[in-house]
């Protein structure tokens, strides 16, 4: 994998958008990340590498798949 790569999986996280609904709330009281709608019907989470990994883990004890 190459350094843009490694960068860009460490700084974003795509979930559907059905699925973001129904924890936008929470993850904007506890994280700073910019979310933008992506066509394929689902949403883009841009943030830190610390954000993003502290969303990832909220969302895995959560039982949310992230990709």
């Amino acid at each position: 994998m190459s350094d843009a790569e490694r960068f860009r999986d460490s700084t974003q996280i795509v979930l559907p958008a059905d699925v973001y609904a129904t924890v936008r709330d929470a993850l904007d009281a506890e994280f700073m990340l910019t979310a933008t709608e992506e066509p394929s019907d689902s949403v883009r989470l841009i943030g830190s590498p610390i954000d993003i990994k502290a969303a990832s883990d909220y969302l895995a004890r959560h039982g949310i798949p992230v990709r």
